[in-house]
Parts: C-alpha cells; structure tokens; sequence
C-alpha cells in the first residue's frame, strides 16, 4: 500500500496459508496503484473479531472486501451478511477437492447476501484485484486509465508471443508448427 494513503480494498484471508496465493491480490492491487490493507481473520474459528473487523473497515473507508478462504470458505459470505460493501470471493486451491470444494461455498450464497466470485488460486487472486479496480473506477477516472493501459499491454503481450511464435521462436524451435498441408 503506498503510505499514507487511506487503503480503499481489504485483502482478507482465513489464514496465513492464504497468504502466498492473495500474494497476487496484492502484487496487481499495487500495479494499479489501489491503497490495500490486509488482514487475517475466521469465519469459524474467530467469528466475532471477523463481524467486528468488517464494520470496522467499513467504517473507515473500504470501498471493496477481496475475501480468500479455502475448504469451507464461509469468510466471504460472513464479511457479505454484514457490510454494504461489495465482496469478492477468492477460492483457495488445496484439500482432497483442490479448491473446488471452496468454490461452491462461495458461489452458492443465499439471495440478498451477494458475493462475486472468481476463479480458484492465483489467477482468482488477480482477478479480483482487477475486479475491484474495475468497481472502484466507475467513480476514480485516473483508475479508469490505469486500467486502460493494464488491458492495453496485455493485447500487447500477446501480438509479441504471436509474432515470435511466427518468427520461429516458439517453444518447439520449428516456426509455427501450426500449419499441415494434406
């Protein structure tokens, strides 16, 4: 988070087990130039310090609640039932059902408790950051054009891996490989 900033996102996991995949929450939270806290907290096994830290954030400003968990993953539905602002689940990749199990808990919440949900570890991590910049900019134009500019060098990064691909550099050495003729 840049100092001195007021953070406008809050990185919440389940445990410190989550940190190296909310990791990349943070690394694009930061790209962007959004102000972030994070905090560890549970659902079940912390439960009022989980309401009292989500009012608490509220409070003071979050406009967004990024919310990994893993397992069970009932953090992002517990931050939900209690703030008015928007929570996007992070389903976290492990146990016998590789995340799985923690994306249905987090997809599956009761009508008028609604959490926005992204895809299961690292990606999902990312995306949510871009997620919630894409929510925060609809009122911080210089965002607006942060964004812009991210989506931008993504097109082209992928003009570069194609040309270098048609150029004979891909991975397999022999130009595209792509082409057969009959």
């Amino acid at each position: 988070m840049a100092h001195g900033e007021r953070p406008l996102v809050a990185v919440l996991m389940g445990s410190d087990s989550d940190h190296p995949t909310m990791r990349e929450c943070e690394t694009m939270l930061d790209e962007l130039g959004i102000p972030f806290v994070t905090r560890i907290t549970s659902a079940h096994r912390a439960p009022k310090k989980t309401t009292a830290l989500a009012e608490a954030l509220e409070a003071e400003g979050i406009q967004v609640f990024i919310v990994g968990a893993g397992l069970a993953a009932h953090l992002a539905g517990a931050v939900a039932s209690v703030s008015t602002r928007p929570v996007i689940g992070v389903p976290m990749e492990g146990g016998s059902l590789r995340g799985l199990d923690a994306l249905y808990s987090i997809v599956q919440m009761p009508s008028g408790v609604p959490v926005a949900t992204v895809s299961i570890g690292k990606p999902g991590a990312r995306n949510a950051a871009i997620l919630a910049a894409e929510i925060l900019a609809l009122s911080r134009p210089e965002l607006s054009g942060r964004l812009r500019a991210f989506k931008e060098a993504l097109e082209r990064s992928v003009e570069e891996k194609d040309r270098d691909l048609a150029a004979g550099a891909g991975a397999d050495g022999g130009g595209t490989g792509r082409e057969r003729t009959a």
